[in-house]
C-alpha cells in the first residue's frame, strides 16, 4: 500500500480511499480494506484529501473511509469540508470512529456521511457498511453504472399492533408501564404467545435496558443513523432478547441529540417492527419532538401517563392544545392515571374526577400505587411478574394486556 492515492499503479485503478491523520493508527482498517479491495485502494491524509478530490482520478472513487479518533476533534471543519466535497462528487463516505462522541458523529452524518462503523472494527463490519452504501446508491429505475436496483428489503409478514407510552410528567411511571405491559403481552397465550418488541425511543434518558438488565450497544446508534439502508436482518440483529420472550431495542450507549432521527427514520423503524412482531410497545421521551406526530399516527393506542397533581394536569392541557393547534389525530390517545386513589379514598377519587372534567378527558385506566416493589423490581432488572407476582399494579397491567389481546383477536375474526 502506498502513502498516497496518486502513487497507486495504473494497473490497479483506485476504487476507494482511506482518509485519516495517520492510517497506521488503524491497522484493522488496513487489513479490511485489503480484504475487500485488494490493491485497488489508496490512503490520503486529512491535509491532501481535498487536493486529490479535485483531480480527475477522484471521479472514479466508490467511497471514502474516513478514520477518526478523539485526537481529531479539532479538525472537524476540515473533515466536514472533505465530506461535503465527496458527496458533491457522488462519492459515499463511511466513518470509522474510535472514541468520538455521539454529537460529533451526528454532525458528520448530517453533513453527508453515508454510514458509521465503530473502531476497533467488528468482524465483517466494514464489508456490511460497504454493501449498505452500495445498495443505498441505487435509484428507482436504474442504479449506478446503469445496473438494475436491488429488490426492496424484506420487511416481514406481520401487521403488528403499535402501543406507545408517553409520560406527561417526570416520574409518571411510563417506562414501568411499557416494560411490564410488553412482558405481560409476551406471556399470554401459552405456546401460541404473541411476539412482542419494545422500542426505547427516549434517546437521552431511556431506561428500558436498566429495567430489563440489558446492555446498551453501539449497534443501536448505527441502526438509528442508517435507517435508509436498514433491512430485516440488520434490524433484528440489533435487538436484544430478554428471557427468550421479549425483543428489545434499547436506548444507545451514549446520550444522543433528540434530532438525531427524523420522522422518516422513525417511520421506517416502526414499520419494520410492526412487520415482524404481533405487538410493538414504544417508550416515548417526555419531550414532544418532531417525530412525535409520526408515532401518534402509527399507534393503535397512545397511552399518556399522568399523576394526580397540578404538573400532570398542566402538561396534559399543553399537549391537548398542541395537538388541536396542529390538527393532529387524537383518536388513539388513552389517558392513564398512575398511583390513582384507593377505593376507600373518596376525597382522592373526587379530585381525579374534577381533573378529568376540567381537561375534558376520561381516564381509560386508573393504576394503583405499586409501592416500593416497583422500584425494587426496576433496580434488579426484572418485570414485576418475576419479582412481585401479587403486586396490585401488575394485576391491572395484566388485565390491560388481556384486553388488548382479546381486542386484536376479535378484530382478526371480524376481518376473516
Amino acid at each position: 500500500m502506498s502513502s498516497t492515492a496518486a502513487m497507486k499503479p495504473e494497473t490497479a485503478p483506485i476504487r476507494a480511499c482511506t482518509v485519516s491523520r495517520d492510517v497506521q493508527n488503524f491497522d484493522l482498517l488496513i487489513e479490511d480494506m485489503e480484504m475487500e479491495l485488494g490493491e485497488a485502494w489508496g490512503d490520503l491524509t486529512l491535509s491532501n484529501a481535498m487536493k486529490f478530490l479535485d483531480q480527475p482520478d477522484a471521479r472514479n472513487l466508490e467511497f471514502l473511509a474516513i478514520a477518526l479518533d478523539d485526537e481529531d476533534a479539532g479538525s472537524m471543519p476540515q473533515i466536514e469540508a472533505i465530506i461535503q466535497r465527496a458527496r458533491g462528487l457522488n462519492i459515499d463516505v463511511i466513518l470509522i470512529a474510535e472514541e468520538l462522541g455521539p454529537i460529533v458523529l451526528h454532525r458528520l452524518l448530517r453533513f453527508g456521511a453515508s454510514d458509521f462503523v465503530p473502531y476497533p472494527l467488528p468482524e465483517g463490519a466494514l464489508h456490511d457498511a460497504i454493501e449498505r452504501t452500495r445498495q443505498a446508491s441505487f435509484t428507482p429505475g436504474a442504479g449506478a453504472n446503469g445496473t438494475a436496483p436491488p429488490p426492496a428489503p424484506h420487511l416481514g409478514g406481520k401487521k403488528g399492533t403499535v402501543l406507545a407510552v408517553q409520560p406527561l410528567a417526570g416520574g409518571a411511571g411510563a417506562t414501568t408501564f411499557a416494560v411490564n405491559l410488553a412482558w405481560e403481552l409476551a406471556g399470554q397465550g401459552g405456546n401460541e404467545a404473541p411476539s412482542v418488541c419494545v422500542l426505547d425511543f427516549d434517546l437521552q434518558t431511556g431506561s428500558v435496558s436498566t429495567y430489563l438488565d440489558l446492555a446498551r450497544t453501539e449497534r443501536v446508534f448505527e441502526l438509528l443513523s442508517n435507517t435508509a439502508v436498514m433491512d430485516r436482518d440488520f434490524f433484528l440483529s440489533t435487538l436484544q432478547t430478554y428471557n427468550e420472550k421479549l425483543k428489545v431495542l434499547t436506548a444507545a450507549a451514549d446520550m444522543l441529540p433528540l434530532d438525531l432521527i427524523t420522522p422518516d427514520d422513525i417511520e421506517r423503524v416502526v414499520e419494520m417492527a410492526r412487520a415482524n412482531f404481533d405487538f410493538v410497545v414504544i417508550d416515548m421521551p417526555g419531550t414532544v419532538v418532531q417525530w412525535t406526530e409520526t408515532v401518534l399516527s402509527a399507534a393503535d393506542c397512545y397511552f399518556a401517563m399522568m399523576e394526580l397533581d397540578m404538573r400532570s394536569a398542566q402538561n396534559a392541557l399543553r399537549l391537548i392544545r398542541a395537538l388541536k393547534a396542529e390538527e393532529l389525530p387524537m383518536d388513539s390517545l388513552r389517558y392513564v392515571l398512575n398511583r390513582a386513589p384507593k377505593f376507600t379514598d373518596l376525597s382522592g377519587k373526587a379530585r381525579a374526577r374534577r381533573m378529568a372534567e376540567s381537561l375534558d378527558i376520561s381516564f381509560e385506566m386508573m393504576l394503583p400505587d405499586g409501592t416500593y416493589q416497583v422500584t425494587h423490581a426496576n433496580d434488579h432488572g426484572l418485570p414485576l411478574a418475576e419479582m412481585a407476582p401479587k403486586n396490585p399494579l401488575l394485576k391491572e397491567i395484566r388485565k390491560t394486556a388481556q384486553a388488548i389481546i382479546e381486542s386484536r383477536r376479535n378484530a382478526a375474526q371480524a376481518a376473516a
